[in-house]
Formats: structure tokens, sequence, C-alpha cells
């Protein structure tokens, strides 16, 4: 049986629960593709899977992106053929080989690379889809983006001034504003030195954020609340700090306040969502509107270090990993 270099959880935890090993290669099934990895996704859910915050069953190969070519097609398959340039969103993509749903697997044009498709997978379509579905921003709108110098963060600052807002990003430090701003911010506020609220009315004339995004969580729940404005939305979409606390749902009528969660996953639940919000991500990084900014490109083998350094939160942008393939 011929094997893969992969990264498995057989128990969660810490970082020493990312096993690499050598696992078989899989074959394609009903309606899926086989696809030989070529860099891969990290995400900060990645770390939410090995420490056991959000559950798959056990063992499992991590990760939720990759791009590749396809190697192998199962039964019923009539879209894909082996050589296509592909990325996926789905599963157990921390190794050498993954295999996809078709309605997962979308095809990349010669002129994407593979280490750029693997870049701007689920977080520029979590930053298209918060800025397009969750709050639909406009023109002259006042956006806070917590974390803007992350991979979201900064894709969030670039989509919504492209859109027509005035970007307000938090960070937490010289580098990150500087990066932020670079990337859209208007204004960026250093949360380590300075009174975020305080700041955001300074900037809004006392009247708060018509749109709030805030991947970070726990941390930052309270704030993104008090920096809203009347008949503002807070869009919570991470966990990184914790997990927001339950909340008394009259607190939002003190200024009419819409809060939502939402999942990248729900907004691609069918082949046609799927296909729209892909179509519209590659036209906006065609247009130069979507730039990537990768961080780091680690070996397979070293996903520990890209764990330690994505939950550090000193990392900016992107962390991929590469095979030897």
């Amino acid at each position: 049986m011929a094997t893969m270099k992969a990264i498995v959880v057989e128990e969660t935890g810490g970082v020493d629960k990312l096993i690499y090993k050598d696992i078989p290669i899989p074959e394609p099934k009903e309606g899926t593709v086989v696809i030989k990895n070529h860099f891969i996704g990290v995400n900060y859910i990645d770390t939410y899977h090995r420490s056991g915050l959000y559950t798959l069953p056990l063992p499992f190969v991590l990760g939720r992106e990759s791009a590749g070519e396809v190697t192998a097609v199962g039964p019923g398959v009539e879209n894909f053929k082996v050589g296509d340039r592909v990325v996926y969103i789905g599963g157990s993509t921390y190794s050498e080989y993954s295999e996809g749903k078709v309605d997962a697997v979308e095809k990349i044009t010669n002129d994407v690379s593979y280490e750029t498709a693997a870049a701007i997978g689920i977080q520029a379509l979590t930053a298209w889809t918060l800025v397009r579905e969750s709050y639909p921003v406009q023109k002259g709108d006042y956006i806070l983006v917590h974390a803007a110098a992350g991979g979201v963060g900064l894709l969030l600052c670039q989509l919504s001034k492209y859109l027509g807002a005035t970007v307000i990003g938090t960070v937490s430090s010289a580098e990150k504003a500087a990066l932020a701003r670079e990337n859209g911010a208007d204004y960026v506020i250093n949360y380590t030195e300075e009174d975020v609220v305080a700041k955001v009315n300074e900037i809004t004339n006392g009247l708060g954020c018509h749109g709030i995004f805030d991947g970070v969580g726990k941390s930052t729940w309270d704030i993104s609340l008090q920096s809203a404005r009347r008949l503002g939305s807070v869009i919570s979409f991470g966990n990184a700090s914790g997990v927001v606390p339950p909340i008394s749902i009259s607190i939002l009528a003190q200024k009419n306040l819409k809060i939502m969660r939402p999942t990248l996953y729900n907004y691609l639940a069918t082949r046609e969502e799927s296909h729209k919000w892909w179509g519209e991500v590659f036209e906006l990084l065609a247009k130069g509107v979507i730039k990537t900014h990768i961080y780091k490109v680690y070996n397979l083998e070293d996903a520990k270090q890209a764990h330690v350094d994505i939950e550090s939160r000193k990392t900016t942008g992107k962390l991929l990993l590469k095979t030897s393939l």
C-alpha cells in the first residue's frame, strides 16, 4: 500500500499532539478526487481542532485547505480530470495527498500559483463573505477590524477600504500598525497603549462604528459592543483569545444592536454558492484588490512550529505549509 507523510492528531491537546507520520494515500470514492498538495494553509481554526475546542472524531489528519493537482478521480466525477490545478477547502489537508468532495474543490488558472491559492482560500473567502453578507459594508461606513494585521484582518482592511468605508484597525505593535495602514486601515489603534473605545469615539465624533468584525473573541467582546453605534452590527467570527461568554440579549436594546456569529462553510453549502464566492475572490485577486501577505512558509514536518507561531499572536498575514512533492 502506497503511503504519504501527514500530520495526525491521535489525542487532543498542545502542539506535542501533532504527529508527523506515514499513513496510506487516500483512494477516490464516488464524487471525490485525490489532490497532490503543494501548499497547505494554516488557520487559527486548526488550533481549535488540535486542542479539542472544536471536536473531530479521533484520530484525524489536521487542516482545512490546500492547493495542488488532481491525481485521481472517483466514479461520477465529470468536471475534474487528472492534472487539473485546484484549490480545496474541506478537511485532512496537513498531508501530501488529500481526498476532497468535488463540491469543495475549485479549479485555478495557470496565472494563480499554488502558493497564492492556498494563501487566499479560507481567509479571503471569510473576509469577502463577512463584508458582503454578514455585514454588507457600504460607502461612508466606519468599520472596526480587530487583529487588523492578521490574515483575515489584513483582508478585511483591504476589502472594507475597497467598498468605500473608513477603516479602523486594532493591533498590538508599531510593526503591525504599519502593515495595517499599508493594507487600507485609515486609523490604527494599538490596544496595548491606547483605550480602544475612547479612540473609536474620538474618530467617529462619539457615534461609534457601523460594523465591527471581531475574530478575537473573549478579550474584545465588550470593546466591540461599546464601539458600535446605534443601529450598528457586531460580527463575531473567531475565538483567538477564548470563547465569547454567554450574554443577556437585553444588552442589545441599549443601542438597537445586531449581532451575528457566522461560519464560512454555511456560505459555501451548495456548489452554486461555492462557485459564486470563489469566482468573486479570484476576480478581486486579478484586479489587485486582494493582496496576499505570506508571513512564512514551513515544511510540513514543522507544523508544530507553525502552531506555536500562530498562537503567539506575533505573526502577520498568512502561514503556509509546503510538502516535498
